[in-house]
């Protein structure tokens, strides 16, 4: 079993408005030493073993579904689970 954590952002050259506000709200709150704020989303996926490639698996999953990969990037990290 592996448990599998996925870090998706938007891509650079992509405007995040909601970055902008958070860094905006930081500002007003004194807190001005914040240059950018990107807004992303994190995942964590429990996958049980098989005879497919795990990593294969993880970047058709995030190419197919998880990720919009025109406008965001993704990276992920595999761990070995131990079964509960």
């Amino acid at each position: 079993m592996y448990k599998v954590k996925v870090f998706i952002t938007l891509r650079e050259s992509v405007l995040d408005p909601q970055g902008s506000v958070v860094k905006n709200s930081l500002h007003s709150l004194n807190y001005n030493e914040v240059s950018d704020v990107r807004i992303g989303k994190y995942m964590e996926l429990t996958v049980e073993k098989t005879e497919r490639n795990i990593e294969e698996v993880v970047k058709e999953m995030c190419e197919r579904l998880l990720a919009n990969v025109v406008i965001e990037d993704y990276r992920f990290q595999i761990e070995e689970a131990v079964a509960q």
